[in-house]
């Protein structure tokens, strides 16, 4: 495996490493917490990248898709977690990476999906209500979390994990774009902390390959 490893202040560019309009171009973004960056060792596009200095949880109180309050933190305490920001309307990245997950999950044992969360928040708050990111995502992975809530509580969190996000617009056609990062942040059950970043070209193959170690607590 080729798997890069790199300082924290790689993980802190939502905007350079990944940041896309889904549906539109991507884009460099003008956003305060993207940063010049320092890789060390060979990139492989479908694999992790383990970080040098691991990120904390985020502060987190968002709703769930049953209306219900979710603390992230409290919830997912010693468990594995791949987190997601992104949102129900995108026709592209977002449902792409959410399959995947969905079928590395499908292989694992019931023992091994009992101990991973994964949550994706959206990046579209006002048009993804708990209505309606229920279904959505259901369709990707029946026990991923779904959570919606204030918007600058949502980029306050991305951005304290280096994932840049920006309010939606509406494009030339009308469309409304929501611009995100594209990264899946996996924190390990063991220091409750994110160790590892996969980022678009990442496969199901990798997640399935990974996701048995990192409920271990290992990074792959």
């Amino acid at each position: 495996m080729h798997l890069r490893r790199i300082s924290t202040t790689v993980v802190a560019l939502g905007a350079a490493l990944t940041l896309a309009a889904c549906g539109g171009d991507a884009s460099g973004g003008d956003g305060d917490d993207s940063a010049a960056a320092e890789v060390h060792g060979e990139h492989a596009p479908d694999e992790g990248t383990v970080v040098d200095t691991p990120f904390a949880k985020p502060e987190l109180v968002l709703t769930d898709t049953e209306g219900e309050e979710y603390d992230f933190v409290e919830r997912t305490a010693g468990r594995a977690v791949l987190l997601y920001f992104g949102y129900t309307h995108c026709p592209d990245i977002c449902p792409l990476t959410m399959s995947n997950i969905g079928i590395a999950s499908a292989g694992l044992t019931d023992e091994q999906r009992a101990q991973l969360d994964v949550v994706f928040v959206t990046t579209d708050p006002d048009r993804d209500t708990p209505g309606s990111l229920g279904p959505w995502l259901q369709a990707q992975g029946p026990d991923f979390t779904g959570l919606t809530g204030d918007f600058a509580t949502i980029q306050e969190a991305a951005r304290s994990l280096g994932v840049h996000i920006e309010p939606s617009t509406e494009d030339e056609n009308g469309d409304i774009v929501s611009t995100h990062g594209t990264q899946v942040i996996a924190f390990l059950p063991t220091d409750d902390q994110a160790h590892v970043v996969y980022t678009e070209g990442v496969t199901s193959d990798t997640f399935a390959r990974d996701l048995p170690g990192l409920i271990e607590g290992e990074l792959p």
